[in-house]
């Protein structure tokens, strides 16, 4: 085994402790909780999605990592977007550089294109093309700092009503290269549910330059609390009244579009046009922008009010449907 796999290993048994049991089959790892297989029952009346944001800061912030601001949406650097919250690692990850763009509980709004699909392209349930990236990503000085993280996020989670006995964790140790960087993902699950990654970083060059990048999606997060529709779960009353993929792109261009960002023929911009494409003219805008808008508000606060957004993206509806 790798050396950074075994001092891994070593420190999730020694950070857990004996409450978790350990499953190695040579670099396939799988930890349950010792009371793992309980059932899981869902809150009569679950948080909505302030109040989940409050429970998941308060949870971060009484372990002493505070929240800070999202990166804009618009990213223009090796991605148009912002596709995840540990972009924010970049200058320190890939550059070597003694700063960040941003440290500590980092909920950051993403675009994404690459979610699971059917054989018929639609989006499989629990995926979408834009999310809220739920992240603590942060630099540190040893492995046993990472399982720290992890350790936190527990207690995050146990929050939101995620308890320690319905959690899996299980990937590969194998380290992986990805450019400047190396890294191993472990992936973490709750009563059968994939909630997101727990990923060790560090520079090829210069190992000293080591992150920790702990991530989910407040939406994956909302829908294990609530084992509810996946659909009404993201798009409420709208969820019967309009096709899914539609509802999905007018959420993305909502996002983008209130960062500023105008439809282009290339560049951020479009994606913004790309997304229009899905709906159709007869389609009305206004409620599935309002809902979008404001739910995006909550975590980063757009520059473009929901009316202008709501303008532009009827523009380009028409300029697509002519």
């Amino acid at each position: 085994m790798d050396s950074v796999s075994s001092r891994l290993l070593d420190a999730l048994r020694s950070g857990l402790g004996n409450q978790w049991d350990f499953d190695t089959n040579g670099e396939r790892l799988n930890i349950r909780h010792s009371a793992w297989g309980t059932p899981y029952r869902p809150p009569r009346d679950p948080p909505d999605w302030g109040m989940l944001l409050t429970r998941i800061e308060d949870g971060f912030a009484a372990r002493a990592v505070p929240r800070v601001a999202a990166l804009s949406v618009r990213w223009g650097r090796e991605t148009d977007l912002t596709i995840s919250a540990v972009q924010a690692l970049d200058p320190y990850l890939k550059h070597r550089r003694p700063y960040t763009y941003r440290q500590g509980y980092l909920p950051q709004p993403v675009v994404r294109f690459t979610g699971e699909r059917d054989p018929d392209g639609a989006l499989q349930d629990g995926f979408l093309t834009s999310f809220v990236n739920v992240s603590c990503v942060t630099p540190i000085v040893s492995i046993e700092e990472h399982v720290r993280i992890f350790d936190v996020w527990l207690d995050v989670l146990s929050r939101i009503g995620l308890h320690a006995r319905h959690i899996e964790i299980y990937g590969s140790l194998l380290p992986w290269q990805r450019g400047p960087v190396g890294g191993v993902t472990l992936r973490f699950k709750h009563a059968g549910l994939t909630l997101g990654d727990l990923v060790l970083l560090w520079n090829l060059q210069e190992p000293v330059f080591i992150a920790s990048d702990l991530g989910s999606g407040l939406e994956r997060l909302a829908w294990a609390v609530t084992r509810s529709s996946w659909r009404v779960l993201i798009h409420g009353p709208l969820a019967a009244a309009a096709d899914a993929g539609a509802l999905d792109a007018i959420r993305t261009a909502t996002l983008i579009a209130g960062h500023g960002i105008q439809p282009a023929s290339r560049g951020p911009g479009y994606a913004l046009r790309r997304l229009m494409c899905a709906v159709r003219p007869c389609l009305g805008l206004s409620f599935a922008v309002r809902q979008a808008h404001a739910y995006w508000d909550l975590v980063s606060k757009l520059v473009t009010p929901w009316p202008e957004v709501c303008w532009l993206l009827e523009r380009e509806v028409a300029r697509h449907g002519r």
